[in-house]
């Protein structure tokens, strides 16, 4: 019988057991701090819950790219574990790995729903959305998850989903409600690790790419003007370090924040990212964000973002350092459609 689970990478098997160990710490003991009878130990729990949900989505996307294992069903099998610990379990991994991967084959974002027009035609919610956006409540990522449910009966190529996405619901709903009767408190907690999981991923995602949004996600032979264009996609694709100084603090995003390495060399390692993009050197200098400058912008734009699209974004570095970068919103990998 052909052996199961073999490393990519067995020299980084330090690394890979390394995470996977502190995910299931982090997010099962993060479960548990937050039913204590102490404050203090329920919101370390909810903090430990939450990163443990985003390190474990942030791997998700290395089973996604097919670097963690050398089975690509290896992969696949431990990505659809992790889709659960993220709460994205509505949609299917496959489906995950296939609007990503044409997001990396065809240099843009490509989509199915759009959420703009949506709101447009609904200005009561509309409303409720910016008003949660101005005070930093991911409503545009929860409004995204939330779609991930009815997707199946509102998107055709979901058709197919709908038992499944039922089955979802019934399971994760009675685990949920079981929380919320047990204790209301743990129920909240887990809603906003949540939120905390939305948010860290948006503001990751939010100046990584000047790509353009392409609502054809369902019609694979598409055809895009920059397809495997790799000068375009290292122009368009920007690094965003939490700290150039100590680099051992990007490891909280798994080294998510060395896009432009992973864009180099879609299959490394999260682990040797940080090297390559040294490697690169003032190839990547041009490209590379302050958390600050990218902070800044992310606040002052939280609201705007929403349209984002009718704004314009020029050479992300510069606009950045101007104020101007507007970013976008709803590209997370976790939300495959």
């Amino acid at each position: 019988m052909a052996k199961t689970f073999q490393l990519r990478d067995p020299a980084g098997a330090k690394y890979s057991i390394g995470v996977l160990v502190y995910i299931t710490v982090t997010y099962f003991g993060g479960w548990a701090a937050m039913f204590a009878n102490n404050w203090i130990i329920n919101i370390l729990g909810m903090m430990a819950c939450a990163h443990g949900m985003i390190i474990a989505a942030y791997l998700l996307h290395e089973c996604g790219h097919n670097a963690l294992f050398k089975d690509n069903k290896d992969n696949a099998k431990l990505g659809k574990v992790l889709n659960w610990i993220t709460g994205s379990c509505y949609g299917r991994f496959e489906d995950i790995r296939y609007k990503h991967m044409r997001h990396h084959v065809d240099n843009c974002d490509p989509v199915v729903w759009d959420y703009r027009s949506f709101l447009k035609r609904h200005p009561v919610m509309e409303k409720v959305v910016k008003a949660a956006e101005w005070a930093y409540i991911p409503a545009i990522e929860i409004m995204m998850h939330t779609m991930l449910v009815f997707a199946p009966w509102a998107i055709e190529s979901k058709r197919d989903q709908q038992r499944r996405v039922l089955t979802v619901v019934l399971i994760r709903g009675a685990l949920l409600l079981a929380v919320l009767l047990i204790s209301v408190k743990a129920f909240v907690l887990y809603a906003v690790a949540q939120c905390v999981l939305f948010t860290v991923l948006r503001f990751m995602d939010c100046y990584q790419h000047n790509y353009e949004v392409i609502f054809n996600l369902d019609d694979p032979d598409a055809v895009f003007p920059h397809r495997r264009d790799f000068e375009y996609e290292q122009a368009n694709t920007y690094s965003n370090l939490l700290s150039h100084r100590y680099p051992w603090l990007n490891m909280l995003v798994l080294n998510f924040c060395y896009h432009n390495a992973h864009h180099q060399k879609p299959i490394l390692n999260w682990y040797e990212l940080p090297a390559l993009h040294k490697e690169m050197g003032e190839k990547v200098a041009p490209q590379t964000l302050t958390f600050w400058e990218q902070a800044r912008s992310y606040h002052k734009h939280r609201v705007a973002r929403i349209y984002a699209e009718e704004y314009g974004d020029d050479e992300v570095t510069t606009s950045l350092k101007e104020g101007r970068a507007v970013g976008v919103d709803a590209l997370s990998f976790l939300t495959a459609f």
